[in-house]
C-alpha cells in the first residue's frame, strides 16, 4: 500500500524552557481546523496537568509495549541520559491526515529529527529563548524537579540549541512577547499553506500493514 497525499505536518521543537507548550496552547483556538497532537509520556503529571489534555500519562511498561507494536510515530527519552519516554501516537496522526487536516506536534529535538527522517515533508519550527540566561531562569522557575535533574536538563537544552540549523524556521520566544511569538508561528503556517506546491504529508503505513 503506497502513501496517500494528505495535509501538512508542522513540528515545533526546541529546548526545555523555550515555551513550546504555552505557544501551542495559544495556537489551538486560532487554528480550529488543525489537529494538535497530545504526547504520550512516562513522566508523572506536573501540578495542574490533566491526563488526555496536556499529555497521555502511562507506565514505562505500557509505553514500551505500544512502541513494540508500532503504535508511535516517533519516540525519545528526554533527557537522553535516563530521562522519561515520550512519543506521539501514530493513530491520531493517521486519523487527522486521513480527514485532510493539518497536524501540529510539539516535540523535543530528538523527536523532530525522527519525524524528519520518517516524513521529509514535515515543516520544522525551532522555538528558542532569547539567551541562555533566560532559559536557565525559566527552568529554575518551574521548581518541578531536583537540582541534579535540573542541571541535566539544562545541559541537554544547550546541546539542543546547537541543532537549530536543522530546522526550516526559527522563532525567538522572548519574555512578555508571547503574542508576537504566536503570530510568527501562525504566519509560518499560513506561508506554508500558501505555497504553489505545499509540502503535503505522504505517510506510508507501518510495516506489516
Amino acid at each position: 500500500m503506497s502513501g496517500v497525499r494528505r495535509g501538512l505536518v508542522f513540528v515545533m521543537s526546541g529546548p526545555s524552557g523555550a515555551g513550546k507548550t504555552v505557544v501551542a496552547k495559544r495556537l489551538i483556538p486560532l487554528e480550529p481546523n488543525v489537529h494538535f497532537c497530545t504526547t504520550t509520556t512516562t513522566r508523572p503529571p506536573r501540578p495542574g496537568e490533566r491526563d488526555g489534555v496536556d499529555y497521555f500519562f502511562v507506565s514505562e511498561q505500557d509505553f514500551l509495549r505500544r512502541k513494540e507494536q508500532g503504535g508511535f510515530l516517533e519516540t525519545a527519552r528526554v533527557p537522553p541520559d535516563g530521562g522519561w519516554l515520550m512519543g506521539v501516537a501514530r493513530d491520531q496522526v493517521d486519523a487527522a491526515l486521513a480527514r485532510g487536516r493539518d497536524v501540529f506536534a510539539v516535540l523535543d529535538v530528538q523527536g523532530a529529527r525522527s519525524i524528519r527522517a520518517l516524513l521529509p515533508q514535515a515543516i520544522l519550527i525551532f522555538l528558542k529563548p532569547p539567551d541562555v540566561e533566560t532559559l536557565r531562569r525559566r527552568l529554575v522557575g518551574r521548581a518541578t524537579e531536583p537540582a541534579a535533574d535540573l542541571e541535566r536538563r539544562l545541559a541537554n537544552a544547550l546541546v539542543e540549541l546547537s541543532r537549530e540549523a536543522e530546522f526550516d524556521y526559527s522563532v525567538v520566544n522572548a519574555d512578555d512577547r508571547l503574542e508576537d511569538t504566536v503570530e510568527q508561528v501562525q504566519a509560518i503556517m499560513r506561508r506554508e499553506r500558501g505555497r504553489p506546491d505545499p509540502r503535503f504529508a505522504v505517510l506510508d503505513p507501518p510495516r506489516g500493514w
